[in-house]
């Protein structure tokens, strides 16, 4: 029984998926049944009409006849010598035999006596032919009325039974009395006349069937067969042959839909070779300028370091100035490698140097070289992770970078409270996860904040400098693992960063195992600006310990 069940269930999901995924068998199937049951209403208003036809009139012929012969076999008895019952007998049974010879139209003739006022003498009942004994109402009603009466009856004859009907009439004989006499008629050769018009409508309805659905599959094809070629097309363009056309032909409105088509491809192929044009001009107009500039700023910076190096000598505004110089020399340094590394990513030249290495070592490096900045800034790293390995292939250099960014950030805007970094993964993935109580940022500004050169508040002072590429360039690298880079923020509450990459090259990242979303109501943890307290980070390793620095 389950075996059954599983195997409807099986055929009722093919049917299900065969059904919302093909628009030509919906339109098989919808005009067929539509076809279906029009042909079937129609064949039955047809039939039921013909039905009637035929049975009034036969009917109206049989009463007809009935009446007739009833009134011819009242004639011969009322010019009837007959004196006695015995010839009475004899005039009556010559009478009806004679009847049923003449009359093709009858199969049966009856002659009863009749109970209405029976007479002292009287003969025997009649019958000739094929009879049906009347019924009792049909004999009442014959009595009561004294006129002609009838009531269908199923009859039996040499090619079988069928339906007929039996009329009967009051007739007075001669010496004996009043009797009813009844005439039996078959209407199975109507019957078989309707047999053979539905068995006709039948097969005309299953032709006509036949015909709507090759109709229906003709019509399908030819409408759909664009629609479809279109489809193909379509996912061509989109995989990049953007020489794929639609093929034209004719002049009504499939090739219409054709050319119109072609024409919006072309355009498209021609605004996407404009567009990648440009981007490679900009890309190696980015790519040129940075190389360009890297001779000039190696000379500045040998200049900057032998100003920087004799400060003391020169006077407060002029040692001021000196080292500002020196800073920004080293900004834009910085900046000018991202824009190198994200000319790289533009140009798909970034290669990534994979190495199965154990994710805590790398984490571990990137806390502890932004440890001494933290404790400059006036706060603390916690890091919390796993005791057994969490191996990944990764770039390590990338990986650090990333973290690195992340720290850094994390830092610039925590406003002195506690940071955790929490290292976690399950059997597909790594994460690493960025936690800061800071100013934290709207849900729309988690979603720009991977753009390049985007700031939350373009009037905050950047405390730590930056190119405004760190967290692109993170992000890049990240999709470069295969794995993403996700952020979560609100205001007051602080922010998140989530860098999840697949343990192994090509593995698809089902879960994300690292936090990234916290509650940020009355139960979540108010921020703490001296650092974190043994109660409220227990499992954290506290690897910069509070410290009081200034805060911004």
């Amino acid at each position: 029984m389950s075996g059954w069940w599983g195997r409807t269930a099986s055929l009722a999901r093919r049917l299900r998926i065969a059904w919302t995924s093909s628009m030509r068998l919906r339109v098989l199937a919808v005009t067929t049944v539509v076809g279906v049951v029009a042909l079937a209403l129609i064949g039955t208003y047809l039939s039921d009409r013909v039905r009637d036809a035929l049975y009034d009139q036969r009917v109206t012929e049989a009463l007809a006849d009935a009446a007739t012969r009833t009134g011819g076999v009242q004639i011969q008895f009322d010019g009837s010598t007959a004196t006695t019952p015995a010839q009475v007998q004899g005039v009556a049974d010559q009478i009806l035999r004679a009847e049923q010879s003449a009359g093709a139209s009858s199969i049966g003739a009856l002659l009863r006596r009749s109970p209405v006022d029976p007479p002292t003498t009287a003969i025997l009942d009649l019958s000739v032919g094929r009879i049906v004994e009347p019924s009792a109402p049909l004999r009442t009603a014959v009595q009561e009325s004294g006129s002609q009466q009838w009531q269908a009856v199923e009859v039996t004859t040499a090619g079988g039974s069928g339906p007929g009907i039996i009329v009967g009439a009051p007739v007075a004989l001669p010496e004996v009395g009043a009797y009813e006499l009844y005439f039996v008629y078959s209407l199975i050769t109507e019957q078989d006349t309707l047999v053979l018009i539905q068995q006709t409508l039948g097969l005309g309805a299953l032709a006509l069937v036949g015909l709507l659905a090759a109709m229906a599959l003709y019509l399908t094809k030819q409408v759909l067969g664009p629609v479809q070629q279109a489809a193909r097309t379509a996912e061509r363009l989109a995989a990049g042959h953007l020489d794929e056309r639609m093929t034209e032909r004719g002049g009504d409105e499939l090739a219409l839909l054709g050319r119109s088509f072609n024409h919006m491809a072309a355009s498209l192929q021609e605004q996407i070779e404009r567009l990648a044009n440009l981007s490679r001009v900009q890309q190696q107009f980015v790519s040129d300028v940075s190389h360009e500039l890297r001779t000039p700023l190696t000379t500045i910076r040998m200049a900057t370091e032998l100003i920087f190096d004799e400060r003391s000598a020169f006077t407060p505004t002029t040692r001021r100035s000196a080292e500002l110089l020196h800073t920004q020399v080293d900004r834009f340094e910085a900046l000018l490698g991202d824009l190198l590394e994200i000319s790289r990513f533009d140009a798909g030249a970034a290669v990534l140097d994979a190495e199965n290495l154990d994710v805590r070592s790398v984490v571990r490096r990137a806390v502890d070289l932004a440890a001494p900045l933290a404790e400059r800034m006036g706060t603390s790293l916690g890091l919390q992770q796993p005791d057994r390995p969490c191996t990944a292939d990764l770039d390590p250099r990338r990986i650090e970078r990333v973290l690195r960014n992340l720290l850094a950030n994390a830092i610039e805007h925590s406003e002195g409270t506690p940071i955790e970094v929490v290292v976690a993964a399950n059997d597909s993935a790594v994460s690493v996860s960025v936690i800061d109580h800071g100013v934290g940022m709207t849900a729309a500004q988690s979603e720009q904040v991977f753009d390049r050169f985007w700031r939350a508040d373009p009037s905050r002072t950047r405390t730590l400098g930056g190119s405004g590429l760190g967290l692109a360039i993170s992000s890049e690298d990240a999709r470069l693992h295969g794995g993403r880079l996700e952020a979560w923020g609100r205001p007051g509450a602080g922010a998140t960063f989530r860098l999840t990459i697949p343990r192994r090259a090509g593995v698809t990242i089902s879960d994300a195992p690292g936090p990234l979303e916290r509650e940020t109501g009355p139960t979540a943890p108010p921020p703490q600006r001296e650092g974190p307290s043994p109660a409220s980070l227990p499992s954290f390793e506290d690897l910069t310990g509070p410290t009081q620095g200034p805060h911004r």
